[in-house]
């Protein structure tokens, strides 16, 4: 193993300029002569923390009552600020232990938005290989489409000036590790953050990932004159009763195919009973005349026979 040694006399650490100073490879053994053209010079730049830290932007982020896990995990991704002073403010509106509402405003004068958090998914359910440094600044990457339609521009205005760590921010880290990306499709902004590797500076994404659905841009800081809204945006509540109707819809078209079978299956059986060729050899019957009594019918005299007696019977029986 090698490492890099800075030679004595070098001491520019302290000052605010950068400085040049020269480096020889530690080896074990003290260095020959051959050794001596691997000495090189490098230089080293002035300390990020010497700066001044002028941009000090204060972001308050708070929720309503009824949020869920996933909600909370969304809150502990970015800084929780103090809440006096903030000319930011994200707030999370939870409706109904179901539909997640974000607020991103400019206070105390606006502009301010309101989007539906949707496909919310954390890093527990992602389970991605990728990590980066707590407090460590984050680049914005932006799609194109943000600087072609005025409500976007204003939109990445508001997301840079709340996303972004403030350049020689004292709890921020002196390098780049992380990406942070706003991608509009599908009317919809995706958010993704993904790490940077060192190695052949490609991304490799770490969540969370969340889709902004945005609904209105309001000219004051939450509510005032609306400057934008979403045609295309659909409420949760309307959106679960066409799926609620549409369910419906299939369930009586079910019903309806059954019950068309069963009148089908009834008629073929009634066919299956009735015999085609009884019908073939039946004359009609004749006509008779109606005949209408309309005097009573003479009463019936009762004859009596005459028994003989059984001497008589006995004698006609042997003849």
């Amino acid at each position: 193993m090698s490492a890099f040694k800075r030679k004595r006399g070098g001491q520019g650490l302290i000052d605010n300029k950068a400085k040049k100073v020269k480096f020889i490879v530690d080896l074990d053994e003290e260095p020959s002569e051959t050794e001596q053209d691997k000495k090189r010079e490098a230089t080293i730049p002035a300390p990020v923390s010497l700066g001044k830290w002028t941009n000090k932007e204060r972001v308050l982020i708070f929720s309503s009552r009824g949020i869920n896990f996933r909600t909370r995990h969304l809150i502990t991704v970015l800084q929780v600020c103090e809440i006096k002073n903030c000319n930011k403010c994200l707030f999370f509106e939870a409706k109904k232990k179901q539909d997640l509402y974000m607020w991103i405003s400019n206070s105390p004068h606006g502009p301010s938005a309101k989007f539906l958090v949707q496909n919310v998914h954390t890093l527990a359910e992602l389970k991605m290989t990728g990590n980066c440094l707590k407090g460590s600044r984050p680049l914005l990457s932006f799609d194109p489409k943000f600087d072609q339609e005025p409500q976007y521009a204003l939109l990445k205005e508001l997301f840079i000036q709340t996303f972004s760590t403030p350049r020689y921010h004292p709890k921020s880290q002196p390098f780049v590790d992380h990406v942070f990306t706003f991608t509009i499709a599908d009317n919809r902004i995706w958010f993704r953050n993904y790490q940077i590797i060192e190695e052949d500076a490609s991304l490799v994404e770490i969540g969370p990932r969340f889709v902004l659905n945005l609904i209105k841009i309001f000219q004051g800081s939450f509510g005032g004159p609306t400057l934008y809204e979403n045609p295309n945006f659909q409420s949760p509540n309307m959106h679960r009763r066409e799926i609620r109707l549409a369910a419906a819809a299939r369930v009586r078209e079910k019903q309806m195919v059954k019950e068309i079978q069963k009148v089908k299956r009834t008629e073929a059986k009634e066919d299956l009973e009735k015999d085609v060729t009884a019908d073939v050899f039946l004359s009609p019957a004749e006509e008779k005349p109606v005949h209408i009594q309309t005097e009573a019918p003479e009463p019936k005299v009762a004859k009596k026979k005459h028994k003989a007696f059984k001497r008589q019977r006995m004698q006609m029986a042997r003849r």
